[in-house]
Order: structure tokens, then C-alpha cells, then sequence
């Protein structure tokens, strides 16, 4: 028996409107569920993704993954990771367990780890989506440390952010 809450509104949608780009994944399927290696109990691996387009005036790059839907007022965040280097524009399946690119960093996610945390909803709980959000990002760094929370982190994209590559892929128990 799933439970049934109402679905949350996109949350990129609630914030100030940015440039859009393109991002894109060998393993994240817009709108269909995740594989099982972004899932934390059977794989735990973060997804590749690819992004292209990204606005005039982009210093830097910060990805992240939401879960809008968890059983919490804020969400849940499973991937936090901050100043990828301007000529990134993707990462390989299961780069946040290896080395990053530049001077790019994990922060803390949800979970109490710096890394990728893979999808893990409540058994039994509705759809879950996983939003994976690749930042453009008008400097060099974000002005945040590894022990940043994903609200700072948060609250600094909301003033520095040049645009938004969304993609959202969900799961369910």
C-alpha cells in the first residue's frame, strides 16, 4: 500500500528564473525511474551526466541532486558538489566516488556524507523524483567549505546562479 501525499511542486519552479541549459545522462531517463545503481541499497552510484550550452559568463559549475518528495518540509538532498571547473561538461558514471575535476568538492548531503547518495525512499511511499540539477555559476567558487549544508549551498546558488540544467528520473519502493 503506497502512501499518498500531494506531489510537490517542481522546486526550481519556486525560485527566481534563470538562463536554461541542456543536461543530459547515459543513466538518468527524464521522468522514468532510476537503475538500480542510483539506488542507495543496490548500487549507490552516481549517474553520468553531460550538460552543453551552459550561459556566456559561466566561472564554474555546482551539481546536485533533490528529492523533493521525502517525507521531511524541505526535501532530501543527495548530492552536493561545488566549483567543478568551467571546462567540465560531464561526469562519468560513479565520478563521485573518484577524483574531481579542479578544485570541485563534496559538501555534506542529507545523509551525513560527502558523496553521492543513492535514491531511498520509504518503503511503501509514493514516487519519489530525483532532481538532478547541474548550476552555472557567474564565479570561480561558490564561497562555501565541505561543511557547508545543502541549504547554504542553496542559499548562495540563489545569487550567483547564471542558469539551470534539470533533469529528474524518480524510484519507489
Amino acid at each position: 500500500m503506497s502512501i499518498e501525499r500531494p506531489v510537490a511542486p517542481n522546486p526550481y519552479d519556486l525560485l527566481p528564473a534563470t538562463a536554461s541549459f541542456t543536461v543530459t545522462s547515459a543513466d538518468v531517463t527524464a521522468g522514468a525511474p532510476l537503475k538500480d545503481d542510483q539506488v542507495a541499497a543496490l548500487g549507490n552510484t552516481s549517474p553520468q551526466l553531460s550538460w552543453s550550452g551552459a550561459p556566456e559568463g559561466t566561472r564554474s559549475f555546482v551539481v546536485t541532486c533533490l528529492d523533493p518528495d521525502a517525507p521531511t518540509p524541505c526535501g532530501f538532498w543527495h548530492w552536493v558538489l561545488v566549483d567543478l571547473p568551467p571546462s567540465c561538461t560531464s561526469l562519468a558514471t560513479g565520478a563521485a566516488s573518484g577524483p574531481l575535476p579542479g578544485s570541485a568538492f563534496h559538501c555534506r548531503n542529507d545523509g551525513g556524507g560527502k558523496g553521492f547518495m543513492g535514491a531511498a525512499p520509504p518503503q511503501g511511499d509514493q514516487v519519489h523524483r530525483y532532481f538532478f540539477v547541474v548550476h552555472a555559476v557567474g564565479e570561480d567558487s561558490l564561497g562555501v567549505d565541505s561543511d557547508a549544508s545543502p541549504a547554504v549551498v542553496s542559499f548562495n546558488l540563489a545569487f550567483k546562479t547564471l542558469g539551470r540544467a534539470i533533469l529528474h528520473g524518480t524510484y519507489q519502493h
